[in-house]
């Protein structure tokens, strides 16, 4: 992504313009755009007018809108965000206050102003901006007649290409039947690759499958690559990886992340970085439990006594349409950075990201045990039914005192 110009004053408020070059930038883009934030992009509207004869003329004009944002639609499928809403700038063409929706694509340039940008949403400039950062893996998971093609970048797991091919049963008689089948499913998935995978950016490509799928695709697919003379796969072949998994769905894409082969090979993306925070986690949550905490309340309090070591929070959070809830997750990752603590943004689209969802969105590895946490939450509780029952009585009286008034009156 191309940062084009940028502004912040120092209350915080100001634009930046953008131009998005691919899916990630997308993906970065949709989760910087909030509601009541404004829009200024270039789009192309039908404009109909009415000649002196009583005809009515139809012609696609290109102008520039500026819209306050009401709704943000990201289709993963197509890299479009599509977002709504009312005209604040009027033009020869548009009303002041109409509703309109502004569709930005790849590689044109668009400006956005916030009121306040805090820190996630720079941070979030600031990687979309920085092409170091871009993840480098592929991944194609398999089972016999099903795949998944996949690219994995910091972000996102954008599947490029699901192949469901039939593939009859080996049995006894129909051997060469199977081998077809099996043939054909091959060379789907090949021609995946190479529509699919830029060699010049990804550092390895794992296949992964239950079985023996992986070592029968990686024979078919060198063994084409010879056939064709295509110099680009051969050339790439010590960044073909096979691993098992489980199944061919998208979900073995965990398991993958997870052995111990592939962390090595991928040691320096933000992707494996994250998976192995999340498992350190769990093992934390196993081993330690009183260094392992999840939900805002309980992260909260361990950030306040400075015992955080590893924060781990969805991107999803950030993205809330409450702004009390935005801030109050901004005041965690700060605090948490404050007392030295490590910051992992989990994306909501990664299976990394959907595997944290499940715990609230948030948790934290902390640097030393913290087990007088339930303890305060089991004294609040307790606290709090006292309460109901000191007000019980009252309440009760009060209602009694009422019917008696009732009655008397």
């Amino acid at each position: 992504m191309k940062l084009v110009k940028q502004h912040i004053e120092k209350d915080k408020s100001g634009y930046v313009t953008l131009v998005p070059e691919d899916f990630e930038d997308m993906w970065h883009v949709y989760n910087l755009i909030q509601k009541d934030d404004q829009l200024r992009a270039v789009t192309i509207r039908r404009i109909q007018s009415e000649s002196s004869t009583g005809s009515v003329d139809s012609q696609r004009v290109k102008l520039t809108l500026s819209i306050s944002v009401d709704n943000v639609d990201f289709d993963t499928q197509v890299g479009v965000l599509r977002i709504s809403g009312r005209v604040i700038v009027e033009n020869p063409y548009v009303k002041l206050g109409t509703f309109h929706t502004i569709d930005l694509e790849m590689n044109r340039s668009f400006t956005l102003i916030k009121p306040e940008w805090d820190v996630i949403a720079l941070e979030r400039v600031q990687e979309g901006c920085d092409v170091t950062k871009k993840a480098d893996v592929a991944a194609v998971i398999c089972q016999e007649g099903l795949a998944n093609v996949c690219l994995l970048t910091s972000s996102m797991t954008l599947i490029r290409q699901h192949i469901d091919c039939p593939v009859p049963r080996k049995r006894r008689g129909s051997v060469a039947n199977y081998e077809k089948g099996m043939k054909r499913f091959f060379e789907q998935i090949y021609q995946a690759i190479l529509r699919h995978i830029d060699f010049e950016i990804v550092k390895c490509v794992i296949l992964g499958s239950p079985g023996f799928v992986r070592e029968q695709l990686y024979e078919y697919i060198f063994a084409e690559a010879v056939r064709t003379d295509n110099k680009t796969i051969l050339q790439n072949r010590p960044k073909f990886i096979m691993v098992h998994t489980s199944t061919g769905h998208k979900q073995a894409l965990q398991e993958v992340m997870n052995d111990p082969s592939i962390k090595n090979k991928l040691a320096d993306t933000k992707a494996a970085q994250e998976v192995q925070a999340l498992d350190q986690f769990y093992e934390m949550m196993n081993n330690d439990p009183d260094r392992a905490f999840y939900g805002f309340k309980d992260v909260s309090k361990a950030a306040e006594r400075g015992a955080i070591g590893t924060l781990l929070v969805t991107d999803e959070l950030f993205r809330a349409a409450d702004v009390a809830k935005r801030r109050k997750y901004i005041a965690l990752v700060e605090e948490a950075r404050a007392t030295g603590a490590k910051v992992f943004v989990f994306s909501s689209l990664h299976v990394s990201g959907e595997n944290l969802n499940q715990l609230t969105g948030v948790a934290a590895i902390l640097n030393f045990p913290l087990p007088d946490i339930d303890d305060e939450e089991e004294e609040e509780a307790a606290d709090e039914t006292l309460q109901d029952e000191d007000e019980a009585p009252q309440m009760h009286s009060n209602h009694a005192a009422e019917a008696f008034d009732a009655v008397l009156g």
